[in-house]
Parts: C-alpha cells; sequence; structure tokens
C-alpha cells in the first residue's frame, strides 16, 4: 500500500524537548508528506508557544487533553491522525535526517504492521545520559535480553520508538492504561491477533532518557513492578531472562557473604563483570568519567529493577493480589 505517516508524540510539561525533536524533523531528507501529531498530556507547561514557531516547515496538528497517561494519549493522536501508518515516538528523541526514508525503505521491500527501532546516545548528551543509554543498550546488560535482532524471543518494540499501522490499531484498540509496560502488552496483544513485529536497525533515535540518577532509579524500578504483571496477564510470555537482575542482586548478596567467609572467588567474577563494564563503555565513548558512570548504572539498573520485580512477583504472583489495586500508580484512569 501506499504510505502516509503520521507521528505520534505524546508530552507532558516538556516544551523544550518537543523543540529538539522538531528541529531535528526539520531537517530530515524525506521528501514526501508527512503529519506530526502532538498531544498534551494535561500539561501545565505547554509546548504551544513552541510549536507555532514550527508551523510553517512542519505540518502538525496540536491537541490538548486532560492527564490519562502516555498510552491514552497516544491513542487520542492515532484517532485523530490523517496517517494510515504511524510513528510512536517519545518526547525525549531525537531522529538522525534519514530516519523516515530507511524507514519506508524497508517497509516498501518487507511490510510489516509494527516495527520497533534501536536508540542510541547522541554526541551532544551529557556523560551521564551517555551511561545511561549505554546501561540499558548494551548487550552485557539488560539491553541484551529486551528483543533485539538476533536475541531469544521475538522482538517487543518499545513505544519511544514504535512503528504501527492503522489496521493494527484499530483491531487490537491500541495501547492499555498501565504504565511503564503498555508497550509490550500490546505486542503481545498484536501476536495473538496474527500480526507480526521487526526490528528496523536503520531506523534508530537518539533517546535522552532520565537526566538524574533518582529519576532513572524511579524509571527502572517501575519496569520491575511491571513485568510480573505482564507475566501474569501474557503467561505464555514469561521467560527466565527476565528474572536476571533479581539474581544478580542475589549473586551480591552471595558475594559479600564468602568474602566475609574468606572466599573471594565470586566477588572477583563481580570485579571482573563490572571491569567490562568499565571498558567498554570506556572504549564505545572514549571518555573515563562514561566508563565509571555506566558501573553505576548498571548498578542502579539492576537494582531498582530487581527489587521492583521481586516485589511485583511477591504480590501479584504469591500473594495473588488484584494489580490495578496493589499497584494503583501503574494505572491511568481515562
Amino acid at each position: 500500500m501506499e504510505i502516509y505517516f503520521s507521528f505520534i508524540v505524546p508530552v507532558y510539561n516538556r516544551p523544550n524537548e518537543i523543540k529538539e525533536l522538531l528541529d531535528s524533523m526539520v531537517v530530515m531528507d524525506y521528501i514526501k508528506p508527512y503529519e506530526i501529531v502532538i498531544v498534551e498530556d494535561g500539561s501545565s507547561d505547554t509546548s504551544k508557544e513552541v510549536i507555532e514557531t514550527f508551523t510553517d516547515r512542519l505540518s502538525i496538528s496540536y491537541y490538548q487533553k486532560s492527564n490519562t497517561g502516555p498510552g491514552d494519549s497516544r491513542n487520542f493522536g492515532m484517532r485523530k491522525a490523517k496517517g494510515n501508518y504511524f510513528i510512536i515516538l517519545d518526547s525525549d528523541v531525537l531522529l538522525p535526517k534519514e530516519y523516515l526514508s530507511k524507514a519506508e525503505s524497508f517497509l516498501s521491500d518487507t511490510f510489516v504492521h509494527c516495527y520497533g527501532g534501536p536508540d542510541d546516545a547522541h554526541q551532544s548528551f551529557s556523560n551521564l545520559q551517555k551511561a545511561i543509554s549505554y546501561s540499558m543498550t548494551s548487550y552485557l546488560t539488560t539491553g541484551g535480553i529486551r528483543g533485539r535482532k538476533n536475541t531469544v524471543g521475538k522482538f517487543q518494540p518499545r513505544s519511544f520508538n514504535m512503528g504501527l499501522s492503522k489496521e493494527a490499531f484499530q483491531a487490537s484498540g491500541g495501547f492499555g492504561n498501565i504504565h511503564p509496560g503498555e508497550d509490550p502488552d500490546l505486542t503481545i496483544r498484536l501476536w495473538k491477533l496474527g500480526y507480526d513485529t521487526t526490528l528496523i536497525p536503520e531506523a534508530k533515535v537518539f533517546h535522552k532518557r532520565r537526566i538524574s540518577w533518582k529519576k532513572f532509579y524511579i524509571q527502572v524500578n517501575k519496569f520491575g513492578l511491571v513485568r510480573p504483571i505482564l507475566n501474569k496477564w501474557h503467561p505464555d510470555t514469561a521467560k527466565l531472562t527476565y528474572w536476571f537482575p533479581t539474581l544478580f542482586l542475589m549473586y551480591i548478596v552471595f558475594s559479600v557473604v564468602t568474602v566475609l567467609l574468606g572466599w573471594w572467588y565470586f566477588i572477583a567474577i563481580l570485579g571482573m563483570y563490572l571491569g567490562i563494564i568499565f571498558l567498554g563503555a570506556t572504549l564505545e565513548y572514549k571518555n573515563v568519567s562514561i566508563g565509571i558512570q555506566s558501573i553505576l548504572a548498571v548498578l542502579v539498573q539492576f537494582y531498582g529493577y530487581g527489587k521492583g520485580f521481586l516485589k511485583s512477583y511477591y504480590y501479584i504472583h504469591l500473594l495473588k493480589k488484584v494489580p490495578e489495586k496493589q499497584f494503583k500508580k501503574l494505572f491511568f484512569s481515562k
């Protein structure tokens, strides 16, 4: 089919991020028409003035609504969009100039109703952002089990960089009201409806992610809380790999105990692993400071996710609590 793209971007109190995203869209090399649908999700600090400075250069539709969460805001935007293929982005990403051309080229050769693209750190990002990006995307960490190409299991697109056909959106009903976790939930429901998902390696975005250690911890802790809920909803998709961060925490405790008993072998293995993280990040970014911060980012990521996963597993799978009642902050009301 002839593809007409609609970008769908929910935003909440982040006008500066929207400006940077739109700046990157202005210089894209894609020459065909496309539209950008921005949905203001109950923001007190709106992006209206920023968006008005781009309306003469980009085809933008801008909507303001009450706060119902990113999933419902994306659904709102897709219902309003004119296109037949939606590209869902977070507001904190930047697009390489060839992004849309690469996506269209892939879909023209091998059409799929849902795709995801990888993320990376832009050279302009801070050292902290680069360290967090390394922690979240490296094959040495949980980045290696998040559904990348050539890994075990199907690819699960993430909503910071996800393509979805209008047909698949209408068939699935779009995103649910859980957050985070709304993107893997949608992906699994699409599989059950018979739709395939794939990775388009060339459709890369630069993803800023969290800009402080506290915000990063809160984010990964929520990721951990959500996963046992998704496993309960979709038990056929549960995998041992989701336990890795929790098992890593247990290994740290075990290593410390064995040191107290005079055995250094296990903590030496832990030190070697963290040393490899340091070396990998340092070589990738050619910066020792990023290498050091990457070690801390990995520890924060595993601690936050692992702690959240274990807590959620205890309440949801062992005590059989209702997710919407036990973890109310993970669910938005429409």
